[in-house]
């Protein structure tokens, strides 16, 4: 395929954006290649600058679940802009998708919008820490929750040790608030929570891990927090930006029957446009400013548009037979690009739930940090390119989870096999 426009609008973008892009992962550094830059996109296809068109499994990271330009929303935001953008004073739409929020995941009695998941999770945390008077937090190794400070810490020379700063610019002594974990090891919770006794206020977890690619709670993993959480006294929070709303209608908890204190989301309950949201039990959440001391606040936060595409989104979502329809269209995908990786003798270990899926390019199973970072990332790349002359789009990178949305048809998913077997072919 010809890439010509959109390496010269790279080059040009580089010279005015650091790197080129408004986020790192954007930038295809990890698959070698120059990005392709978006001209516009329909149902599951998206259309570069050179006019390839290419079955979509990024989705914009999980939003579009119900694909590209849906007209249910195109004519919410349309109604909604007609009447003002953003007003910085409080609109009844805010309420209505709050209420449909409140009504969908089991934890959340009370609900505050942001902009972004980034400013869930921080502000979930800050929210954790006034409720408890406590200030460490644990969070697993792979898991992102964002790029707050506190956020980005990896674990040290062991799983229980304090954190060290992630990048630069990250104080090592905020970093050392933050303990690391692996996920689907609860040996080492427990032993940060005894090293750490009465001083831990949350532990944040993506109950499906989505950083790493689709990584899966082993069982009693989740219960087994829960558990922790609540003999310690400690707020237990789902990071379910990526997972909510995408795994069911109420999220990876009602999936997995486990009800944390705190929830985040993003993603899909905006519809495509920035948003992002926070909420729990009431008894914290009534800890927020300004009903109670813990300050956050937004110019932004709940912004008309945004409420009203996700509004919209969500009715879609729960007409009957919706997400039943959606996992026969994800099982099938990750299962034939699964079997096209055997029949091609290439190993692969495949995980999914629900519409996330990923292809890890390892013998081995994955189920943590340690082993997904031993996956083959230069074959990876590989079939990457290959797939991307193929027409199909993938996330550009082995530790990100590919999406599956209700607008890819049986066409969209029988090219994507094929393409698969072909490329498995190539680089086995």
């Amino acid at each position: 395929m010809n890439h010509e426009r959109s390496s010269f609008l790279f080059q040009q973008a580089q010279a005015v954006i650091p790197g080129g892009v408004n986020s790192p992962v954007r930038a295809f550094k990890s698959v070698g290649a120059d990005p392709l830059f978006i001209k516009k996109a329909s149902g599951c296809h998206i259309y570069d600058e050179d006019n390839n068109d290419y079955v979509d499994y990024v989705g914009s990271w999980g939003p579009m679940i119900v694909g590209h330009c849906h007209p249910d929303i195109i004519s919410a935001v349309q109604t909604t802009m007609a009447s003002g953008a953003s007003f910085g004073a409080p609109t009844e739409r805010e309420t209505i998708l709050a209420n449909m929020v409140i009504d969908a995941v089991p934890s959340i009695e009370m609900v505050r919008m942001v902009s972004s998941g980034t400013e869930a999770t921080m502000s979930a945390i800050r929210l954790a820490r006034g409720y408890t008077g406590r200030d460490k937090i644990i969070k697993f190794s792979g898991c992102y929750h964002g790029h707050a400070d506190s956020l980005l810490v990896k674990a040290g020379s062991g799983a229980a040790t304090f954190g060290v700063p992630d990048s630069p610019g990250v104080p090592a002594e905020v970093a050392k608030l933050t303990l690391t974990a692996e996920f689907n090891s609860l040996d080492s919770v427990n032993a940060l929570i005894a090293q750490n006794k009465d001083s831990i206020a949350c532990i944040i977890v993506e109950p499906v891990a989505g950083n790493m690619g689709t990584v899966t709670p082993r069982d009693v993993f989740l219960e087994g927090l829960r558990d922790l959480c609540t003999n310690e006294g400690i707020i237990l929070i789902f990071d379910e930006v990526m997972s909510g709303f995408r795994v069911s209608y109420g999220g990876a908890q009602e999936l997995f029957g486990v009800t944390p204190d705190m929830t985040t989301l993003g993603k899909i309950i905006g519809g495509g446009l920035p948003v992002g949201a926070f909420g729990g039990k009431r008894e914290i959440m009534e800890k927020l400013s300004p009903s109670g001391g813990v300050y956050q606040a937004g110019t932004l936060s709940g912004n008309p548009l945004a409420m009203s595409a996700g509004i919209a989104t969500l009715n879609i979502l729960k007409q009957p037979g919706f997400y039943k329809a959606l996992e026969e269209k994800s099982r099938a995908v990750a299962e034939g690009i699964a079997r096209a990786a055997k029949e091609a003798g290439y190993p692969i270990y495949s995980t999914r739930v629900g519409s996330m899926f990923c292809a890890f390019f390892s013998k081995n199973d994955v189920f943590d940090w340690p082993s997904a970072s031993k996956c083959d990332t230069t074959a990876f790349a590989k079939y990457f390119l290959a797939m991307l002359d193929e027409g199909v789009y993938l996330a550009p990178s082995q530790f990100e989870t590919a999406f599956v949305s209700a607008a890819h048809s049986d066409s969209d998913i029988d090219k994507t096999i094929a393409a698969a077997a072909k490329c498995f072919k190539l680089i086995a």
